[in-house]
């Protein structure tokens, strides 16, 4: 196996730290070419379908790939703006503001940068460009609120593929989940009342969890838990009762059964019993994307007033509000514990780099 070409070492340099967002990623533009580089790489991850290869293949190639990604460019397209895609924004937003807020407060040198497990930015470019510019240690952080393993584990595969070929590996961090840290929650209970200050509010709030298929929780995956409770401590958040909250499952593909209740099925149910208004949110999403704004927003929509509903609300994710900013940065500090700290003083930092240096070079280093 051949290493990945490395900076040349710095004696003395300050050391750095670095935060990586990872999110999902992204089609770069709403055409069928590109959504089928996209939907190559992401239905390839063994993660994500567990179908033994030998059978998948077939199937991706000779029917998937060849019918899926006009229908998928059609959808992308609606939901596309003039800078991009909706996921990309967002996530570079929070990458810069999270940047800006933890450069305001703390006095270590820190960088942070975003990621996607598919498509552009990769992953590996990312922690090269990282490693170039000196960061020595790593919080890798996936924005995937609850951990399932064909999200939060795939991207940290990703990782750990690119740190299996690379000679001088830093040290490392991982943000596993976050799906009942108080600061997140709280951060979608204000976008709730926002909304709701602003609209007035629902008969019924359903939150909205993107679906994986039911045999994963049989084979030990703590997603379905997770989800249970981030809308468990959401509803209470909230303040509402029983019947004032129902969950559901988004985005199946497949014949295979998949966790339930289906969205659809609830949206058409509601609609049917004439539930007046629905509001919809989607606290596994961190941005908005086209699970949220094509799927929920229009086709959610189309179900829930199609069945007799007669109102119907779709709440933003939590994008670049600043309470998710801020939910975000104390999720980020708790895991760098030990490696920044108030003490740290630039001045001295300074003084001992130089040395360091300077001692290398007496001993005959070239860098």
């Amino acid at each position: 196996m051949a290493f990945l070409p490395e900076p040349a070492h710095q004696h003395g340099a300050i050391a750095k730290t670095a935060i990586l967002l990872l999110n999902l990623g992204t089609p770069a533009a709403p055409t069928a070419a590109a959504v089928r580089r996209y939907l190559r790489e992401f239905l390839s991850d063994r993660r994500v379908i567990e179908i033994p290869r030998m059978f998948w293949a077939p199937i991706l190639h000779g029917i998937v790939l060849r019918t899926r990604p006009r229908r998928s460019a059609a959808r992308y397209a609606t939901i596309w703006t003039a800078d991009g895609s909706p996921l990309r924004i967002y996530t570079e937003r929070q990458a810069k503001l999270l940047q800006g807020l933890l450069g305001d407060r703390l006095k270590v040198p820190l960088s942070v940068a975003y990621a996607m497990r598919y498509g552009e930015p990769a992953i590996e470019s990312t922690l090269a460009r990282l490693k170039a510019q000196g960061c020595v240690r790593l919080l890798v952080l996936p924005l995937y609120p609850q951990y399932a393993a064909s999200t939060t584990g795939s991207a940290l595969d990703r990782v750990l593929d690119v740190l299996q070929r690379t000679r001088n590996i830093p040290e490392l961090r991982t943000v596993k989940h976050f799906h009942d840290h108080p600061l997140y929650i709280r951060a979608l209970g204000d976008t709730v009342r926002e909304h709701w200050r602003e609209h007035g509010r629902p008969d019924k709030l359903l939150i909205s969890f993107h679906g994986v298929p039911r045999y994963t929780l049989d084979r030990g995956d703590p997603y379905h838990c997770e989800c249970q409770k981030t809308a468990r401590l959401l509803a209470q958040e909230l303040g509402l009762g029983e019947d004032g909250s129902q969950i559901a499952f988004q985005s199946r593909f497949g014949r295979a059964e998949w966790l339930k209740p289906y969205t659809a099925t609830v949206l058409a149910e509601l609609g049917r019993k004439r539930v007046r208004r629905v509001d919809v949110v989607c606290p596994g999403f961190v941005s908005d994307c086209l699970e949220t704004l094509e799927e929920i927003a229009i086709e959610g929509k189309q179900i829930f007033l199609g069945a007799g509903g007669a109102e119907y609300h779709v709440i933003p994710c939590l994008n670049d509000r600043p309470g998710w900013i801020e939910a975000l940065a104390a999720i980020a500090r708790e895991h760098l514990r030990g490696w920044i700290g108030d003490s740290w003083d630039r001045a001295v930092a300074e003084t001992e780099a130089t040395a360091s240096a300077e001692r290398a070079k007496r001993l005959g280093a070239s860098g």
